[in-house]
């Protein structure tokens, strides 16, 4: 079993070369450039402890095609290039990258397909985070509120709306590009035509801070392709936040809730 952050933190540098991950998921997959065969994609892997790596393609591999199809599945991973990371805002807080190439190989291990991984942050969590780890994406979950939509903005179409938890934390999420009709379609549907609270659950996305004068301001972001949501209220964590919610929040114990994960 492959642990991410320990099988590469000790690892001297004239050893990373390649190296076999023997159970990994692919916790988020998005393209990265477009050839003449189509797009080729990067990929977040993440343990089961859920310390996540970023793998890169050179190209667009035969041994790759599909495979973005695959999100959420755990794998094995056969010869993959290490390389260190760039002290920028990247994906993952690893200071490891892995590169596969034409002689990577890929095998899904079908047995675990049933387990899933969000590592959440809870809002009251989020603004007091340290600097070095905003640089990274975040997990959170919230109610939704305050909804607004800015389809024709000149920079493209835009959707802002706030998140909180059940003991009275907020925060703002900025939505951007195509994700922008999908969280609004989404929106619409689950709460049924604004009856009921609706949760949403954010899956990688960048948390901004900015202070110029005054009290710092906090927002989440979609950035680099890789932010994402679903539709599932399955998972443990939302179950129980779900729960907290119908025993302690006054609006939910009247409006009732639906997941948007």
């Amino acid at each position: 079993m492959t642990s991410l952050r320990h099988d590469f933190s000790h690892t001297p540098s004239e050893y990373l070369h390649s190296h076999l991950l023997e159970l990994v998921q692919l916790h988020k997959i998005y393209p990265d450039a477009i050839t003449n065969h189509g797009p080729y994609y990067n990929y977040i892997l993440a343990d089961e402890d859920g310390y996540k790596m970023e793998m890169t393609t050179d190209g667009d591999y035969p041994n790759f095609r599909g495979l973005e199809k695959e999100e959420g599945r755990w794998v094995e991973i056969f010869v993959v290039e290490i390389e260190r990371t760039y002290p920028c805002f990247q994906p993952t807080s690893s200071p490891f990258r892995l590169n596969a190439s034409r002689c990577t190989q890929v095998r899904i291990i079908e047995a675990l397909n049933s387990r899933l991984f969000l590592d959440f942050k809870s809002i009251h969590e989020i603004p007091r985070m340290h600097w070095r780890d905003l640089r990274y994406p975040i997990d959170t979950m919230g109610v939704v509120f305050n909804t607004e939509a800015y389809l024709d903005a000149p920079s493209g179409p835009r959707m802002e709306f706030y998140i909180r938890d059940n003991i009275d934390h907020q925060i703002k999420c900025v939505v951007t590009g195509d994700q922008v009709y999908a969280i609004r379609d989404g929106l619409d549907y689950m709460s049924g035509g604004g009856r009921r609270q609706v949760i949403v659950a954010l899956k990688m996305w960048r948390v901004w801070n900015l202070c110029y004068f005054g009290p710092p301001e906090i927002w989440l972001e979609t950035e680099g392709g890789f932010a994402d949501f679903r539709f599932n209220a399955r998972f443990p964590e939302v179950e129980e936040f779900t729960q907290s919610l119908l025993n302690s929040d006054p609006y939910v114990q009247k409006n009732g809730v639906e997941g948007l994960v």
